[in-house]
């Protein structure tokens, strides 16, 4: 029942954090810190980051199809995760867990506030051009259904953030999509779909890199550990998959208002049994 429950996790946070351009980490680290609360802080963004890998790379692939991925723009922002994320994989491991509760609890509320309000943010964001606008990088993608996507972006910007979401990911373990999405979208002026496909593209290289760096350091050595990931992971790449198809299809106000409803509930929760 146990397997069988984690591959249906997996499921649900694959098709979830895929729907909304996130690895799914910010889901289900509050899960594992739930229900299984004797892991370590640096087994549980372990297992989390392997997770995101898996979905990261699942959800990428189903995008890539949609013609929805900026290369350009990812690979550039995907290297500058690369140090922050082995430096978070290092630094995790000296949090104490109470700290990591706490931190993490305060983060869910404060992701949960932004989900609510997604949507406003959304409505502001204009496809525009740019192309008198000096020292931004330009743009023009067609995806497979044939929409066209004009907009520019200040690139310098987009590797600061980068480094900091590189760092961000693998010290809480939440993957770094639901700060990227947002932040491509608000700040550097990016189309929705764009940046929830390009953030994904960019999850899957800084994730399987901090998984790389937690295998060497011999986190996975333990077969309790690695059941777990592979039963979550064997529900996330399928759920991926489902997350990437529903994406241009579905409206996902109502299931973010839900997630920020949830993780609300799931942070004040850690934060009282801390």
């Amino acid at each position: 029942m146990e397997l069988f429950l984690l591959v249906l996790a997996g499921f649900i946070i694959g098709t979830c954090g895929t729907l909304i351009g996130a690895g799914g980490g910010f889901i289900l680290v509050p899960l594992l810190l739930l229900f299984y609360p004797d892991l370590p802080p640096e087994t549980v963004t372990a297992i989390s980051m392997a997770v995101v890998a898996a979905n990261a790379i699942s959800g990428s692939a189903a995008y890539a199809k949609s013609g929805k991925i900026d290369y350009k723009a990812g690979v550039i922002f995907a290297l500058f995760t690369v140090p922050g994320s082995i430096l978070g994989v290092f630094t995790v491991q000296y949090i104490p867990k109470e700290s990591f509760n706490i931190i993490f609890g305060v983060l869910l509320l404060a992701l949960s506030v932004f989900l609510f309000f997604k949507k406003q943010s959304e409505k502001r964001q204009v496809q525009e051009d740019g192309s008198q606008q000096k020292g931004l990088k330009h743009r023009k993608l067609v995806d497979k259904m044939g929409t066209v996507y004009q907009y520019s972006y200040n690139q310098r910007n987009g590797i600061i953030i980068s480094i900091i979401v590189g760092y961000m990911s693998p010290l809480l373990g939440i993957g770094g999509g639901i700060i990227h999405v947002p932040a491509m979208v608000n700040w550097l002026h990016f189309p929705v779909y764009i940046a929830t496909a390009t953030s994904h593209f960019i999850l899957a290289v800084m994730s399987t890199v901090t998984v790389i760096v937690h295998a060497m350091n011999g986190t996975y050595n333990n077969p309790e550990v690695l059941k777990m990931v592979i039963c979550l992971a064997g529900g996330v790449i399928p759920g991926a998959q489902l997350g990437a198809y529903f994406s241009h299809r579905v409206k996902g106000t109502n299931i973010i208002k839900v997630l920020a409803i949830c993780l609300a509930l799931v942070g004040i929760r850690i934060l009282l049994k801390n």
